[in-house]
């Protein structure tokens, strides 16, 4: 028998399961495909907590899973100096069972005798971080499974900086996790929540901490003046059913916009997301509603957020008429280039300035950063590594932060939140088209502005999807192979280096001199390519929060049609060959 069947078995035959979960298991129990799917192995906790299809299993999102999640948390915080007394911030999107799971873990911290701030409705993962840091928390929970499908949630946890917990900390849940194995025992055990509720330990996180947040976003502002004159500049703004609808529009209102539309049929929130097939703004169908209404009201620019609010997408309306939706480097782009520059231009910009981005985001970035004499950090993909050199050189008072990014449409501003914040970068974008339209320009001029100063680029994401068990085995088999075989370089592209960020070696292929690789520790493979720019680049590396291989390109020239040209190539020979591993 195998470790699923075994596994099946045991909660099949254990009365303490719920009656819901026995009924589902019985629909299954002819389905061996399924039955391994779900129980092959326990859902596993990495830096971005939890995450995977809601239902019955151990490798599923359910309340015996996140109790066990939760648990191996509280075990952790209570261990804590003054852990308990500090407490944890819980809030919830708007997925299934978001708000059930949220209480479940309330339920379980104060079992436990650690203090409570539970959040009265669904608020975003900004405003959640932005709680840890504003309450001195031991720590956090956020309930979602951020932009993926429906069909998923997730158990996102933080530690007391406001930021994803970093490997370190979490593989000590992940380990603590693994002394868990009675599962019902930690639903029952836990308090129910009108019980959890009426302890002294337990607080109401509610229309106070919108108050202290959309304060603090206000002095993140940079030009007031510029939206007082374009204040009934038309925005349309998409929640995409999520959790960003009241902090995006109470900021944009209180900023001074009187023209902001809303997408009807995709403002109130619904776990379901009925109108879209993802919620993810990153893409264009995803972002069709949107356009459409403001094709009909010739609105200056197109807003989303995604369900936790923590991603960002952006459509602008060029002077002919038409709408360009902006990739996640451009929004890095505009903004990074924005806030350097006005507060230059201000003569408020520290001297010790610093901004922080990733190795597969633009590297326009280092040019940026330069020609504003800002200090700039490269570091892992996951905004938990972001905020981790946040905390490394802004905490100790070594720089000033101002901006950090990375190209899957996630951007932060300020240093009180330490995660992706939709809502900073919503307001800051509202703003930088309002001082657009002051000198009759959209942001689409400023992009094209922005180039003719930095040089241009052809960027890229290519994500290649392989599901289940068997996709996972695929994936990590091509990572394999690409280790292995990285003296060949890679074929289709001309390959200077290759850096093997989880040893943190590189090779040279011209010399075969063995090199190190500027950082260690993540599941990334990097090649430096030839070309007149000495800046391309191609990356391979596993998502680390859906099942699918990540490619990304890098190529850049002053010509922008001969750097999309040069990427057009480069994809089409590489991709073809990525392809081949997976099959």
């Amino acid at each position: 028998m195998t470790r699923a069947e075994t596994a099946y078995l045991s909660w099949l035959d254990d009365p303490r399961f719920s009656p819901d979960t026995r009924a589902e298991l019985l629909a299954i129990q002819d389905d061996k495909t399924e039955i391994e799917e779900r129980f092959y192995q326990d859902l596993k906790f990495g830096t971005a907590g939890l995450r995977g299809i809601l239902g019955a299993g151990t490798n599923r999102m359910n309340f015996y899973t996140v109790g066990r999640a939760a648990t191996a948390y509280a075990r952790e915080i209570a261990d804590q100096k003054d852990g308990k007394s500090r407490g944890i911030a819980i809030s919830y999107d708007c997925r299934d069972f978001s708000r059930e799971f949220a209480e479940l873990a309330a339920g379980i911290f104060v079992r436990h005798g650690i203090k409570v701030y539970f959040s009265t409705e669904l608020r975003p993962v900004p405003i959640l971080s932005f709680a840890i840091r504003h309450f001195e928390c031991a720590g956090g929970i956020m309930i979602t499974a951020s932009h993926n499908p429906a069909i998923y949630n997730g158990f996102k946890v933080y530690g007391a900086d406001g930021g994803q917990l970093p490997p370190d900390e979490a593989d000590a849940v992940a380990a603590e996790m693994k002394n868990i194995t009675d599962l019902p025992s930690t639903v029952s055990d836990a308090l129910e929540c009108t019980k959890a509720a009426a302890s002294d330990l337990f607080n109401w996180m509610g229309e106070d901490i919108d108050q202290a947040y959309s304060d603090y976003l206000m002095t993140l502002s940079l030009d007031r003046g510029a939206v007082g004159k374009s204040k009934h500049l038309p925005i349309v703004y998409t929640p995409l059913h999520g959790s960003g609808n009241k902090p995006v529009r109470r900021q944009l209102e209180r900023l001074g916009f009187s023209n902001v539309s809303v997408v009807l049929e995709q403002e109130l929130p619904d776990g379901n997301f009925p109108t879209v097939e993802l919620p993810n703004p990153e893409l264009p169908e995803t972002m069709q509603m949107a356009v459409d209404l403001a094709r009909s009201i010739e609105a200056s620019l197109v807003l989303a957020t995604d369900p936790d609010a923590d991603r960002t997408g952006v459509v602008v309306r060029l002077k002919n008429g038409d709408y360009k939706i902006l990739t996640g480097n451009e929004i890095g782009l505009l903004l990074m280039d924005y806030i350097l520059g006005a507060k230059s231009a201000a003569g408020v910009l520290p001297e010790n300035a610093f901004c922080v981005t990733t190795i597969v985001s633009s590297r326009l970035t280092r040019t940026i950063a330069r020609h504003y004499e800002a200090d700039l950090h490269v570091t892992f993909t996951g905004f938990k590594y972001i905020a981790e050199v946040i905390a490394e050189y802004a905490d100790t008072g070594l720089g000033e932060f101002q901006f950090g990014f990375e190209e899957s449409f996630g951007y932060l501003a300020g240093n009180k939140v330490r995660d992706k914040d939709a809502v900073v970068a919503c307001m800051l974008l509202a703003e930088m088209a309002a001082a657009a339209a002051v000198d009759d320009e959209t942001l689409s001029d400023r992009l094209d502005s922005l180039y003719e100063r930095y040089g241009n680029h052809a960027e890229a994401t290519v994500s290649i999807y392989r599901e289940g068990k068997a996709g996972l085995e695929k994936i990590a088999a091509a990572m394999d192979t690409l280790r292995r075989d990285k003296a060949k370089g890679i074929p289709g592209a001309a390959v200077r280096e290759v850096l093997d960020y989880e040893s943190g070696t590189g090779l040279v292929l011209r010399s075969g001199e063995e090199i190190k690789a500027p950082l260690q520790g993540s599941n990334v493979i990097m090649y430096e390519l030839e070309g007149p720019s000495g800046m391309d680049w191609m990356c391979v590396r596993p998502s680390g929060t859906e099942p699918k291989i990540k490619v990304y390109y890098g190529i850049y020239d002053q010509d922008k049609d001969i750097c999309e040209q040069r990427l057009k190539d480069v994809k089409q020979q590489t991709l073809a060959y990525i392809n081949s591993l997976l099959d």
